[in-house]
């Protein structure tokens, strides 16, 4: 009876009850982009003579799709990328020795599921950092932890870790992740990469 009585005073709602209503469930069930885009996405379905099935997947794909973004944009955040690198924005003509294709198939990420290393090696100048950083970017978009950093300050963590009695809880962090980016840049060339980028997933 009581159930009865709940959904029939619910049916009742007017627009901006239900509004309302809509508005608290999703801040009760943390659904921040269903919250945000409801009214919008309820409009264009009424427009478009959508079923309410077809309005619900809507409606929850639009969530889904958003709150993987947001994840993915933590797992970037977390890796400490010292600067945003696109494998767009990567000059292909300028580096004719670097084939397009085997880094569009790196970026798939099948390396890392199988857990083997990866190095990219040339002179200066020809793009290491910004692959490494690229790759690594892709790789977090796909869903894997990533820590970028460089090779003296990761040699620098290793000794001080050593000296305090604390290396096996540093190995255990970095293990934590599912692809560990060394650079091997100079700091003073951070802009250019001068010496070898190498991209391993932590054994």
């Amino acid at each position: 009876m009581t159930t009865t009585t709940a959904t029939s005073r619910r049916n009742g709602l007017t627009e901006q009850a239900a509004d309302a209503a809509i508005d608290q469930a999703c801040r009760m069930l943390r659904l921040p982009t269903m919250r945000r885009e409801f009214g919008e996405l309820a409009d264009q379905a009424a427009r478009d003579q959508m079923s309410y099935r077809g309005f619900l997947a809507e409606l929850m794909m639009a969530e889904c799709d958003d709150r993987k973004r947001r994840q993915s944009d933590r797992r970037i955040k977390a890796a400490a990328f010292p600067r945003q690198k696109s494998l767009r924005e990567f000059d292909f003509a300028a580096n004719p020795n670097i084939d397009p294709a085997t880094i569009h198939t790196l970026a798939k990420c099948e390396w890392i599921r199988k857990g083997l290393p990866l190095c990219l090696i040339g002179d200066s100048g020809t793009g290491k950092s910004h692959l490494l950083i690229a790759l690594g970017t892709e790789a977090a978009m796909s869903g894997f932890r990533v820590k970028y950093t460089l090779a003296t300050k990761l040699v620098n963590e290793l000794v001080e870790a050593a000296d305090d009695k604390q290396l096996t809880k540093l190995i255990n962090r970095y293990g934590r992740v599912d692809c560990l980016l060394i650079d091997l840049s100079r700091p003073r060339d951070y802009a250019e990469p001068a010496t070898t980028c190498t991209l391993k997933r932590w054994q």
